[in-house]
């Protein structure tokens, strides 16, 4: 992995070419409160953003609370949300989310990655998304492509999307951690793409091992 100096380079490097958290940034998939933050995550997990959104829009206009939502029939929420896959599994996480959301929370949505974990359905990556997007501390949240390039560049060097999570949280500086998705993200869909990464007009090219160890050229 590259030493905290570099690290810390590299961050300064994406805050300068990559925009960062936007003014209107939202909860995931751009929805109003925390609940519906939760449960939209929920669905996007082996989704499509289109198909999310799709079952986010049906299901959301049934019911918008834990309360109402328990009240469908699971037909119903399957029905919703099937455009997003495992509609049956999800449709059980969802009823079970709510139900614990209810009964340890009283309704209302933890603003901690602990309290939120400990609610079924929630992993640490919609967890800190939560907390990232909805409640707006600063979390630097993990999906494919923040995984993917933390990991190349060597931000991190870690197997899971989790433990890549728990290696930024320990590594970045601090001032880094209110952004950080957003430039990593940018990046990673931008540049530092899954197949044929534009490495030579790369903002860190000369920092990311990955490059360096195929060598000036042969990287892409």
């Amino acid at each position: 992995m590259l030493d905290a100096e570099h690290v810390e380079e590299v961050f300064r490097r994406l805050a300068r070419a990559m925009p960062g958290r936007t003014a209107n940034a939202k909860g995931p998939k751009g929805q109003p409160d925390a609940f519906r933050s939760c449960v939209s995550c929920m669905l996007s997990a082996q989704s499509l953003d289109r198909n999310t959104a799709a079952a986010s829009r049906a299901l959301f206009a049934l019911a918008t609370t834990p309360e109402a939502m328990l009240e469908l029939d699971d037909r119903d929420i399957a029905a919703a949300i099937k455009p997003c896959g495992l509609y049956n599994n999800k449709t059980r996480s969802i009823r079970r989310f709510c139900e614990a959301l209810l009964a340890e929370h009283g309704g209302v949505v933890p603003d901690t990655r602990e309290g939120l974990m400990s609610l079924p359905g929630i992993g640490r990556k919609c967890a800190d998304i939560v907390l990232s997007f909805t409640f707006g501390q600063d979390v630097i949240a993990v999906d494919t492509h923040v995984h993917r390039v933390c990991n190349r560049i060597g931000l991190t060097e870690a197997k899971t999307a989790d433990k890549t999570a728990q290696q930024l949280e320990d590594r970045s500086p601090q001032w880094a951690l209110r952004d950080g998705h957003f430039w990593l993200i940018q990046f990673g869909k931008r540049i530092c793409t899954a197949r044929a990464p534009k490495c030579e007009t790369c903002p860190v090219g000369d920092l990311c091992l990955w490059y360096r160890e195929r060598g000036v050229g042969n990287a892409a």
